[in-house]
C-alpha cells in the first residue's frame, strides 16, 4: 500500500513550545485532519458545512483522543471564527451569560463565535436550558463534545437543535500516519523496530493524543537501538483497553458478551470478556451477569447452566484473581457452548401478564386444603384426586381458577433437555385430553 503523503502543518494557535506534542501538533484547518472521514471526507456532513460556509450546532460524540477538540477548533479557524474553548466542569450559567455578551458584541463587530464546551454531558438540565435562547437566535455557533452517548445524558431540547457526529477511535493506518507525522514535525525518527511502530498504535487504541504523548517520550529518553515491542511494554505504561466500568462504553461490552454467547460464538464472548477484565471490571459484575444469562437465555435446555455458573462465581470468592480468573473463563465458554433456550423466561412473562390481567381470582375447591369441619362442608378438597394413587401417576385435575379457562406459559424448544421436557408435556396433554 503506497506511504500516504505527510502534510507540513502549522501550529495551532495559543501553544508555546513547552505546551505537550499534542498541542503543538493540533491541525490548524479541517484538512489537516487525520481520520474522521465520515464527518470530514467529501460526503461528510461537516466537510459540507464548512464548504457551504455555514456552521450548524454540533454534538461530538467519541472516545478519548479521537479528534473532537481539535474539529472544533479547525472549524473556528476554517471559517475565521472567534473559538472559545471551556469545560463543562468549570463554567456555571453565569459564565455561559458572560460569554454570551461576549459573542453579541463581535457579532455587532461581524464577526462570529464558536463557543466549544467539552464534556457537555457534564451540564445539569438548568445549564443546557440556559443555551437554547442563544442557539436559537444565532448568537453562537455551539460545539458539543461528550464521551457519553448524548441520547442518555441530554435533554431533548438542546438535542433537537443540535447535528450529532459520531466519531470513531483512529483505526491503525490513521496512527500510522499520525506518527510519521509527529516524526517529521520533531524532525526525529522514533527509537522503534518497524513491528514496535504497528505494536504502538495497537497500544494506543484509537487514542491520538496517548499516542503523540509516548512519542514525546521517546523522542526526550535515551535508547540506544531500536526497542522491539516488548521492550517498548517495559518502557512504558501500557494502556489499558477503552472500558469506563459504569459508562456507554460499559454497556457496550456486556452487551457484546451477551449477544456472543447467546450466539454461541464462544470466542467472541470469550474476548469480549477479557477485553472487560483487562479494563479493571469487578469480576462480581460479570458473574451475576453470566449467572443472569444461564437462567434467561439457557434455562431448562441445559439445567446444569446455573448450577456450573453458581459454582464458578464461588470458586472466584475462594480463590481470587488470578487462580480464579480460570473459572470466569469456564464459565463463558461452558454457556457460550450449552443449548440455548429462553423458554423459561418467556413462561415468566406470560405467567406475570397473566396474574395481573386476571386479578384476585380464587383456585379451585378441588386443590384447597379443607383443616375444619365447616371448609369442607364448603366444599374446600372436593373431587382432589391424589396423583399417587393413579395407574399413571397424572390425573389431569385442573388447577386453574374455575373462570380462567386454561393457560400455556412454558413452551420447551426442541433443544437439549427440553427435548425430554416436552415429550413429557405433550404425554400429560394427551391424558388431560382423555380424561
Amino acid at each position: 500500500m503506497p506511504k500516504k503523503e505527510n502534510k507540513t502543518l502549522k501550529a495551532a494557535p495559543q501553544t508555546g513550545v513547552h505546551a505537550p506534542l499534542a498541542e503543538r501538533m493540533r491541525p490548524h484547518t479541517t484538512d489537516d485532519i487525520i481520520g474522521q472521514k465520515s464527518l470530514l471526507g467529501p460526503n461528510g456532513f461537516v466537510r459540507q458545512m464548512v464548504e457551504s460556509g455555514r456552521l450548524s450546532n454540533l454534538l461530538l460524540w467519541g472516545p478519548p483522543g479521537c479528534g473532537k477538540t481539535t474539529i472544533a477548533r479547525a472549524l473556528a479557524n476554517t471559517t475565521d471564527m472567534e473559538f472559545v474553548p471551556t469545560s463543562a466542569v468549570f463554567i456555571g450559567t453565569a459564565d455561559i451569560k458572560k460569554i454570551m455578551e461576549t459573542a453579541k458584541m463581535n457579532r455587532e463587530l461581524g464577526r462570529g463565535t464558536l463557543l466549544f464546551i467539552d464534556e457537555i454531558h457534564r451540564f445539569n438540565k438548568t445549564q443546557q436550558d440556559t443555551l437554547l435562547p442563544y442557539l436559537e437566535n444565532g448568537t453562537v455557533v455551539f460545539v458539543g463534545a461528550t464521551t457519553e452517548n448524548p441520547s442518555f445524558e441530554l435533554n431533548n431540547a438542546l438535542l433537537s437543535r443540535c447535528h450529532i457526529g459520531v466519531l470513531s477511535p483512529l483505526g491503525s493506518e490513521d496512527l500510522l500516519e499520525l506518527l510519521d507525522r509527529a516524526e517529521k514535525f520533531i524532525g526525529k525518527e522514533m527509537p522503534l523496530s518497524r513491528d514496535a511502530r504497528t505494536h504502538l498504535c495497537q497500544m494506543a487504541d484509537g487514542d491520538a493524543r496517548f499516542l503523540l504523548n509516548t512519542v514525546e517520550y521517546l523522542s526526550g529518553a535515551n535508547f540506544n537501538k531500536a526497542l522491539s515491542p516488548d521492550e517498548l511494554d517495559k518502557a512504558i505504561q501500557k494502556r489499558a483497553p477503552m472500558s469506563d466500568k459504569s459508562g456507554d462504553e460499559h454497556y457496550n461490552l456486556i452487551s457484546a458478551v451477551h449477544k456472543s454467547l447467546r450466539a454461541s460464538d464462544t470466542d467472541a464472548a470469550l474476548y469480549w470478556t477479557a477485553r472487560m477484565m483487562t479494563a479493571g471490571q469487578d469480576p462480581m459484575y460479570l458473574f451475576r451477569r453470566l449467572t443472569r444469562f444461564a437462567m434467561e437465555d439457557i434455562g431448562l435446555a441445559d439445567p446444569n447452566a446455573m448450577q456450573i455458573a453458581l459454582s464458578a462465581w464461588q470458586v472466584y470468592e475462594r480463590m481470587g484473581s488470578p487462580e480464579g480468573d480460570l473459572a470466569l473463563t469456564e464459565l463463558v465458554i461452558y454457556l457460550g457452548t450449552a443449548p440455548k433456550s429462553n423458554a423459561n423466561y418467556r413462561a415468566q412473562n406470560f405467567a406475570y401478564s397473566a396474574a395481573e390481567k386476571y386479578g384476585s381470582l380464587t383456585p379451585p375447591k378441588n386443590i384447597l386444603n379443607a383443616p375444619t369441619r365447616m371448609m369442607k362442608e364448603m366444599g374446600y378438597g372436593a373431587g382432589y384426586v391424589y396423583e399417587h394413587d393413579t395407574a399413571s401417576g397424572f390425573s389431569g385435575q385442573n388447577c386453574f381458577p374455575e373462570s380462567m379457562r386454561r393457560q400455556t406459559f412454558y413452551c420447551p424448544k426442541e433443544i437439549g433437555f427440553e427435548r425430554e421436557i416436552k415429550k413429557r408435556l405433550d404425554y400429560w396433554n394427551k391424558l388431560r385430553k382423555q380424561s
